[in-house]
């Protein structure tokens, strides 16, 4: 580019002159030049830096957007692991320390928090803030019911070697197989009775089976009763002393092959289903008794998957005249 010449117009010698240019402004006109493309150097790598990524930088972003997936995920697994540890909790009260009559866990053991107000301040000011805080306090909440639970289970285990007899009397399993089970037809609770039409109270679980399966004898005891012909109903039927306050009843029998005073064991083969007494069909009646109260059956078959001890539980909880729901492998 062609420098620019300035000129000035000289009255005595009525001429344009050329104005000479000195160093001082010539050399302020090359800082100027200077600084302004410094400026708008420093503004171009500052948009340059705010809004586009060096590849290194693509690189991070991938595996920050790759471990919130894997921290999602293990949000998911920890909600599951929660769900599972529920249930062990909810038979470790409702069913182990029953057994052994002991109290449950209390809640403000089993739900105690985590100390610390500063616990998780590594997290603040991370961009996934509430995600990571949210994945670390169920961390925390499952270790922490775990190791309560751990402990519970300890402790139940210690009773359990104590109580060694008492463990083999207990009823724990189904009296007829999963083989030859068809499905439940009644459940402990009210119901309306197949006979007499009526809301009345089921005092035990009945089960369908083919005539002739085998029923088996829920734990160890004395054969206290081995009946042909009653009154209540019940047509054949075998009554189990087990001691420790249990008994079992089994009806509706087709045969049975023990005698009163004859000791058995838990998984002996006792009788076969049948139909006698007040029956629509083949099945089983099975009852459990405790301290001379009737309790539910589904509490002392140790032997069902969570789904089906759920699912037995909620129907006896209403009545009905008869549902049908086919018992879990």
């Amino acid at each position: 580019m062609r420098r620019k010449i300035r000129y000035y117009f000289d009255p005595l010698s009525l001429t344009y002159q050329i104005i000479p240019v000195r160093f001082r402004d010539r050399l302020k006109r090359i800082l100027y030049i200077l600084a302004t493309g410094l400026v708008f150097s420093a503004v171009v790598i500052a948009l340059a830096f705010k809004f586009l990524s060096s590849p290194k930088e693509r690189i991070l972003q991938r595996e920050i957007e790759q471990y919130k997936v894997q921290v999602q995920a293990m949000n998911y697994e920890l909600d599951q692991m929660q769900k599972i540890l529920t249930d062990l909790q909810n038979r470790d009260d409702n069913i182990y320390r029953v057994i052994f009559e002991t109290e449950p866990v209390p809640a403000s053991i089993r739900q105690a928090g985590i100390g610390g107000a500063n616990r998780y301040q590594n997290f603040e000011g991370s961009d996934n803030f509430a995600l990571l805080l949210e994945t670390a306090k169920k961390l925390d909440r499952v270790k922490s019911q775990i190791y309560v639970q751990s402990k519970s289970f300890d402790e139940v285990f210690e009773m359990a070697k104590k109580k060694e007899a008492m463990v083999t009397a207990i009823p724990a399993i189904q009296p007829v197989s999963k083989r030859d089970l068809k499905y439940i037809s009644s459940y402990f609770g009210y119901r309306i009775h197949p006979f007499y039409k009526t809301v009345m109270f089921h005092e035990g679980i009945d089960f369908t089976a083919p005539k002739g399966a085998k029923v088996y004898a829920t734990g160890d005891g004395v054969v206290k009763e081995a009946s042909l012909i009653n009154l209540d109903g019940f047509g054949k039927k075998i009554i189990i002393e087990h001691g420790f306050g249990y008994q079992t009843i089994y009806a509706h029998l087709n045969s049975f092959n023990v005698k009163p005073g004859q000791k058995v064991k838990r998984g002996d083969i006792i009788a076969t289903v049948g139909t006698s007494g007040l029956s629509t069909g083949p099945h089983l009646h099975y009852e459990v008794i405790y301290n001379h109260q009737k309790v539910n059956p589904a509490y002392f078959m140790f032997d069902l998957d969570p789904a089906t001890f759920q699912e037995i539980i909620r129907q006896s909880s209403d009545y009905k005249e008869s549902s049908n729901i086919p018992v879990g492998e």
